[in-house]
């Protein structure tokens, strides 16, 4: 691949400086991971945005979480078409192979997906409206979100529609039908989180009371 450059040098030093460290006194265990696998208790999907940090905010070990990071930590729906579906790859190798005992979906406030996914929506964003836009037609899967939210107050909108980006993927979860077997049978539990990033904060999704609580 004559386009692969390499590492920048920051990224070279931080990795001996870790080699030299972390791993030198952890040596044990990273050589017990390698050896016998990961067994982790529980899958993350969670956005790609470089501010969420799902393993400093569960004081997570490495080997702990089977973790997955797309746009706006959305879900499709189960859709067995033969084409590359990476999300749902993950989701069942968590489910099938892993077994995983718990399903977290942790969304985010100031959100880009979805940020874009209202501009879109709501006619400010035609270039997420092309064919070509990947991330248009990934965000496409919020649109019903939006039609939820579109006729609250305007600065109640975008963090209302980062809480559908969580619920959408909670229900689309459900669709896949090894998830819902896994989840009748008591093998997996699915849960919905928000987080602030700036204040700390985290609310979860209680069904019973039909919203999102701080924890």
């Amino acid at each position: 691949m004559e386009h692969a450059r390499p590492l920048p040098a920051y990224l070279i030093q931080r990795y001996h400086g870790w080699k030299a460290t972390t791993w030198t006194e952890n040596r044990a265990w990273y050589r017990r991971l390698a050896e016998e696998g990961q067994r982790p208790r529980a899958m993350i999907i969670s956005c790609c945005d470089s501010r969420v940090h799902v393993t400093s905010i569960f004081g997570a070990d490495q080997g702990e979480f089977f973790i997955h990071r797309n746009i706006a930590n959305l879900v499709p729906p189960y859709t067995p078409d033969g084409e590359q579906h990476g999300t749902s790859a993950a989701i069942e190798y968590a489910v099938k192979a892993l077994r995983v005992a718990h399903l977290v979906i942790v969304g985010h406030s100031r959100c880009g997906g979805v940020q874009g996914c209202h501009d879109m929506c709501s006619g400010k964003a035609p270039e997420l409206e092309e064919k070509t836009s990947f991330v248009g037609r990934w965000m496409d899967l919020l649109r019903p979100g939006y039609e939820r939210i579109r006729d609250l107050p305007a600065e109640e909108q975008l963090g209302a529609l980062e809480r559908q980006a969580v619920l959408i993927s909670l229900e689309n979860l459900m669709t896949f039908p090894f998830v819902r077997e896994a989840v009748e049978g008591g093998d997996l539990s699915l849960h919905g989180l928000w987080n602030d990033i700036g204040e700390g904060g985290l609310e979860q999704y209680n069904p019973q009371a039909g919203g999102f609580e701080p924890i």
